[in-house]
């Protein structure tokens, strides 16, 4: 278990901060210790979690941002510096989804959701990374990724094409930006109870039931399991780790079960 204090004198960005995971990771990295810029395009969602961060004895700064917005992105984290005087963490969670058939999304749709998750995590990583290399200090990134970007994502053609290239994104920058003490990693979430993709993905008891029943542990995880891993992926006790994509879904990647695992009982052969 992380002990409190671990995110103690860090910085750290989230954004997408206000709902869901965001919130969640939000949450977790003040309750360790860091001071915590929130960042997304609606400050209604965000004020709220602020509020509770502070009202915990923490410190939180709400910043009203469009990650598909270059200037806004580098206002965000000018902000995040003014406020706090550095930045040290950078969790790209925003993200946007729907399902739709290949053959039926708008050339709208798609440059809706690849310009948030790849342009968004783009952009928003060059603007910290860039700081970082010129004050000659290291910090972490950790981009949100999804199974799809590796096992397929049926209706989900745009999100898995753009998460698949912010998987890419994460191990050039790890290899790259690695001399610079920068470390960047993937965390892969499954299905969780109570956010937006569990929402507008599967949004039927059917669904749901199905999802269940491919993963290997036999349940949907929760943010709080996910916020926990994303804060070893940041804290110093994943100081080695970089380039990785660590995936959270209680086995669900697997997608099927090997057949002996459904055989109520095994034959003893000799």
């Amino acid at each position: 278990m992380l002990q409190p204090g671990t995110l103690k004198g860090k910085v750290a960005i989230v954004t997408g901060g206000g709902t869901g995971l965001g919130r969640a990771i939000a949450l977790r990295f003040a309750d360790l210790g860091a001071r915590v810029v929130l960042a997304s395009r609606r400050m209604e969602n965000l004020e709220p979690v602020a509020r509770q961060i502070q009202d915990a004895g923490g410190e939180a700064l709400a910043v009203a941002t469009d990650v598909r917005d270059v200037d806004q992105v580098e206002q965000m984290v000018a902000a995040a510096v003014d406020r706090f005087g550095q930045v040290d963490i950078l969790v790209n969670n925003a993200a946007g989804n729907f399902r739709c058939p290949a053959e039926e999304l708008s050339p709208n749709g798609w440059r809706a959701v690849v310009d948030i998750v790849l342009n968004g995590t783009w952009y928003c990583s060059s603007a910290v990374g860039r700081r970082w290399i010129q004050e000659g200090r290291g910090g972490v990134i950790l981009n949100i990724g999804t199974t799809a970007a590796f096992h397929s994502g049926p209706g989900t053609v745009h999100s898995a094409a753009a998460k698949g290239g912010v998987l890419a994104l994460t191990r050039a920058l790890a290899a790259e930006w690695g001399k610079y003490g920068i470390r960047v990693n993937v965390l892969t979430p499954g299905p969780m109870e109570g956010t937006g993709g569990e929402q507008q993905l599967f949004f039927t008891p059917e669904a749901r039931e199905a999802m269940r029943a491919e993963t290997p542990l036999g349940r949907l995880g929760t943010t709080a399991e996910v916020a926990d891993a994303a804060a070893y992926l940041v804290s110093d006790y994943a100081s080695w780790v970089t380039g990785a994509n660590l995936v959270i879904d209680g086995g669900r990647w697997l997608h099927r079960p090997h057949p002996i695992a459904r055989t109520p009982k095994t034959r003893k052969t000799g």
